[in-house]
Order: C-alpha cells, then sequence, then structure tokens
C-alpha cells in the first residue's frame, strides 16, 4: 500500500497558483536559458511558438501536481505520460538529440526553483514537499522522455531489420517467414494461398541504357504499384534484385493470374502517363498451396520454373 501523501500548506499552494499562473513566463524562461550559451542547439531555429512546445502545459500539470499530488499522475501510461512522448517525438522531428530533450526538462526545474528562492517564503517542511514533488516530476518526464526514445529506436531497428531499404517492402527473410507461418494457418484452416514471384524484363539493359537511378526509381514504384494492389491482409516483399513476391491469402484458383493482371494494368498506366519514365514489363510465376506445393520451398521453386517459362515464352 502506498503511504499517505503529505496535505498541501496554505503556502504552497499559493505557489502552485503562481506557478500555474505564469506557466507561459515560466517556458519562455526555459527557452531563454536553453538559448543561453546554446545549451540546447536546435532550439535557435525554431520559432517562438516551436520553442516552447508544450512547455507551458508541462508546467501547468506541474503545479497541479504541487497543489494536489497524486501517484498516478506520474506512472507509464498515464495521461502526463503520454503528453511527454508526443512531446519527445516531436522534438525529435524538429531535430533534438535525446540530451536536449532531457536538458529541457533539467533548465524547467532550475527555473522553477529559481522562482521559489526569489518569491516564496516557505517552511522548512513546505521547502522538503516542494522539492520532492517537484523532484518526482521532473524525474518522470525525463525518464517518459528516455523510454520513448529507446522504444522507437527498438521499433525502427526491428522494422529496418524487416524490411528492403529501397522499396520498403519486407525483405526476402521476412516474406519467406510470413508465407511459411500463413502456410500453417491455411492447413489448419483449409484456405487458400496464392503466391506471385515475378521479375522486371530485361531490367539489366534498363540499368545498362539508362542508369542505376533510373533502375531504382522503376524497383519503387513498381513496389508502390503492388503495394497498392495487394489487400490489406496480403504481403508484398521485394526478394532481391528486380524480383518481387505477393503472398495472397484466403484465395482461389483465379486470385493470383486476376491480381497480375490488375497490376500489369497499373504499371502499363503510369508508363504511359510518363509518371515512369522507362517501359517496364514483368515476366511471373503463380503458385497455390495446397494444389502445387504445402511448403515454401516448393511453391517458391514452381513459381520460379513457371517464371523461367514465361519470359522464354514471351522472348519467342
Amino acid at each position: 500500500m502506498e503511504a499517505p501523501l503529505p496535505e498541501t500548506s496554505e503556502s504552497l499552494a499559493h505557489l502552485a497558483n503562481e506557478i500555474r499562473a505564469e506557466a507561459w513566463e515560466l517556458a519562455l524562461a526555459v527557452v531563454a536559458e536553453g538559448l543561453r550559451d546554446d545549451m540546447i542547439p536546435p532550439l535557435a531555429r525554431l520559432g517562438r511558438i516551436g520553442q516552447l512546445g508544450d512547455m507551458p502545459t508541462f508546467i501547468a500539470e506541474l503545479a497541479e501536481h504541487l497543489h494536489h499530488p497524486r501517484p498516478e499522475r506520474l506512472r507509464r501510461g498515464s495521461q502526463l505520460a503520454a503528453l511527454v512522448r508526443d512531446h519527445a517525438r516531436e522534438r525529435e522531428a524538429l531535430g533534438f538529440a535525446p540530451r536536449d530533450i532531457v536538458t529541457e526538462f533539467l533548465v524547467l526545474r532550475r527555473v522553477l526553483w529559481r522562482l521559489v528562492r526569489e518569491r516564496s517564503a516557505l517552511e522548512a517542511s513546505d521547502v522538503f514537499v516542494l522539492e520532492e514533488r517537484l523532484h518526482d516530476v521532473i524525474d518522470s518526464l525525463v525518464t517518459e522522455c528516455v523510454v520513448a526514445y529507446f522504444d522507437r529506436a527498438t521499433s525502427e531497428l526491428a522494422y529496418q531489420a524487416r524490411h528492403d531499404a529501397l522499396t520498403d517492402l519486407l525483405n526476402q527473410t521476412s516474406f519467406t517467414r510470413e508465407l511459411e507461418l500463413e502456410l500453417e494457418r491455411a492447413k489448419r484452416y483449409g484456405s487458400g494461398v496464392t503466391l506471385v514471384f515475378f521479375d522486371l524484363d530485361d531490367f539489366k539493359e534498363l540499368n545498362d541504357t539508362h542508369g542505376h537511378q533510373a533502375g531504382d526509381r522503376a524497383l519503387k514504384q513498381v513496389a508502390r504499384l503492388l503495394r497498392e494492389e495487394i489487400r490489406q491482409s496480403d504481403l508484398a516483399g521485394r526478394m532481391g534484385g528486380d524480383e518481387f513476391a505477393a503472398l495472397l491469402v484466403e484465395s482461389d484458383l483465379s486470385t493470383g493470374e486476376t491480381f497480375l493482371g490488375r497490376l500489369n494494368a497499373r504499371i502499363d498506366e503510369v508508363v504511359d502517363s510518363g509518371e515512369l519514365a522507362v517501359p517496364v514489363g514483368l515476366s511471373a510465376g503463380v503458385t497455390r498451396y495446397p494444389d502445387d506445393g504445402d511448403d515454401a520451398q516448393a511453391l517458391f521453386a514452381l513459381a520460379d520454373l513457371r517464371l523461367y517459362e514465361a519470359k522464354r515464352a514471351s522472348a519467342a
């Protein structure tokens, strides 16, 4: 059981009201100190509103905690914690490093202590209570900033490990793993899964003629169209080079060919409109569980054979 919090004295309540009333001015003081000696470098690049950010809100919340302390206000998942995470995310988008965001709150603590020294005649017991509550709130803000940063960094690293850097599609390892998992589900529930495996025709010649930048643009455009044509439950991956794959769940015998028809039509549209500056075509192999195999290796091997046959037939 948590120990009961000490009651707020009249003088401490008065100080909390002062802080709440002067939240805007105190936030400006935090900005001024952060700009001094380039303590928080990114602040200098922002206008006044950007410099202030959510600082006035944090000051008002802090004043409320000084007046009416509630332990739940400082916990993970609280409204204050969510506000801090949003603030940290916005600051990072503006070029703030984690230490810059933490420094903001440490400067805030210094500004508030200066206010206490200048204006308040508190009893020693009130000073102790004020110090404890002030440190609790600032420590909570700093902790949330650090945790939010590492949560995002971990999430971003996990995303990068699963996705192709150029196209933002699943990479080969992740796509194959997802295909294996989907096949396990299909076996349990008796559903069909279609694998569409394709590459771009004459891609090497495209690179040789128009350069690698044109080739990369073509890959990204095809990836975008592929992503737009699959359903939310389907998956798309870049399997390496100019090879792509689509995993179509809950599919029937005609799903793969229907999908390829739509994708080819979209590619023709962007070529005809000039959005894609070089002509692009594709050759594909389509396989389906359970008709063509019951594991990822078997489906890919047959899809690769059918892709080769389609490419040879188009060249004849």
